[in-house]
């Protein structure tokens, strides 16, 4: 492997979610690094578009699984899925999420375990079914991805906050179980970016505005923001740092 600290060349990274957004981004920005990427979401045509875009950024080689992460009694074969291209991955990222935005009381049980299922259920069975060859390496990374909601109650979010709460003490909770075998699992928690998810925020240029006024860098984050971050976190360079939240924010959670 490469001396540099940071370096993720000739790892092998799982995205899930990468077909849009922030997991999109980090996916390329992965393969950027030098990292071979297995992009996983449920939109096949979306992730054959990230692995044009990939290839036409990096030369990196990437693979795509088509799969359903919400369907739990799946996971087992998604994640042999994942380990036949490139072997089992070093680095499981895991972006795939919804927010329905449904106010609570509307909710139904339904609304409920979607977005339980896929925020906070997925990312820790996917983890559990990876983290075993991870482990006979001595060596491999966990990155969740949590939210200003995990710290913030937001209008018509009460089932995306309680996922988005739980994914860091689900972050916490893995570090304990899994970091002595040289497995570091933390979280990302991004501010306000514009993507897929978070359209019906930036669709309101009001709404946009106030919310890069709250922050303390006085805008909202741009992808490329994310990319140092995601790179420390995946690297050896955090190899001491485990069970933490680290929001990518502007300041947005210190006002």
């Amino acid at each position: 492997m490469n001396s540099d600290p940071f370096s993720v060349a000739g790892r092998v990274a799982c995205v899930s979610g990468a077909s849009s957004g922030i997991g999109r981004a980090m996916a390329t920005a992965l393969a950027a690094a030098g990292a071979r990427v297995i992009g996983v979401a449920r939109r096949g045509d979306r992730l054959e578009a990230w692995q044009a875009e990939a290839a036409a950024e990096t030369a990196a080689d990437t693979a795509t699984v088509t799969a359903d992460l919400g369907d739990l009694a799946a996971i087992a074969n998604i994640a042999a899925q994942i380990s036949l291209p490139f072997g089992p991955p070093d680095i499981l990222l895991s972006a795939a999420g919804i927010n329905t935005r449904i106010h609570a009381d509307e909710v139904t049980l339904a609304d409920w375990s979607l977005t339980l299922n896929l925020n906070l259920a997925a990312p820790f069975f996917l983890a559990q079914a990876l983290v075993p060859f991870m482990k006979a390496k001595g060596w491999g990374r966990v990155i969740n991805i949590a939210s200003l909601q995990t710290e913030r109650a937001f209008p018509n979010g009460i089932s995306y906050g309680a996922s988005k709460s739980g994914v860091a003490q689900l972050t916490r909770a893995m570090a304990e179980a899994w970091s002595q075998h040289g497995i570091a699992c933390n979280a990302l928690a991004p501010g306000f970016f514009p993507t897929e998810l978070s359209a019906p925020v930036f669709d309101n240029p009001e709404i946009a505005a106030k919310n890069a006024a709250q922050t303390c860098v006085g805008r909202n984050g741009t992808m490329q923001d994310l990319i140092g971050p995601l790179l420390f976190l995946a690297s050896p360079a955090s190899d001491y740092v485990t069970g933490q939240v680290l929001y990518v924010d502007g300041g947005f959670t210190a006002k």
